[in-house]
């Protein structure tokens, strides 16, 4: 994983919860099968209501069509990402859908452990409100060395909150392959 991270922004409101990022309905496949995987990312952030969306009018969807993954590989969101229940599900199937890090406010706690120990997704903090200065499409630049978020569609940067060793955990593969490396188990 690359300390610089290039891709197209999906923008969310604030108090996403865990039944937005996926659904119950969508909690009978196996994760242990690739093709039943694949559905995680499908049907991942399908329960978001369109004024959490940050969408107009509904132009665009996380997921197109038929499609199991998402052209949108950054999250922007506001305050309390994750909210609910402790899912482990949801950052999950944000991961098969293709995000590679989600930038928010602040974070639902278990959502951000299960991300973190999964090593399923780099969940990072902004300094300061981000889904009302960056929209949907817009191409950002994540420098996880300087610890700041650039939209290049406009050219501002925003300072992030610095990760410390969750990135490790994270690069890993998960808390378990991080102790594995580290010889704690």
């Amino acid at each position: 994983m690359a300390n610089i991270i290039v891709g197209k922004a999906f923008v969310l409101g604030d108090n996403i919860d865990t039944d937005q990022i996926i659904p119950a309905e969508h909690l009978v496949y196996s994760t242990s099968n690739p093709s039943e995987l694949k559905m995680y990312g499908k049907f991942s952030l399908s329960g978001v209501p369109i004024e959490k969306s940050g969408l107009p009018n509904g132009s665009c969807k996380f997921i197109e069509g038929e499609e199991l993954t998402s052209g949108y590989s950054i999250v922007i969101g506001g305050k309390n990402f994750g909210c609910g229940s402790s899912r482990e599900h949801a950052p999950l199937s944000l991961h098969v859908a293709g995000v590679k890090i989600i930038v928010a406010e602040s974070y639902a706690r278990i959502f951000y452990r299960n991300s973190v120990d999964g090593g399923f997704i780099i969940p990072i903090e902004s300094i300061e409100k981000l889904n009302d200065k960056i929209s949907t499409g817009d191409e950002i630049e994540i420098d996880l060395g300087k610890n700041n978020l650039t939209v290049m569609t406009t050219g501002k940067t925003y300072n992030l909150k610095p990760l410390g060793s969750v990135i490790e955990i994270v690069r890993s593969g998960g808390l378990f392959n991080y102790a594995r490396k580290k010889k704690m188990i």
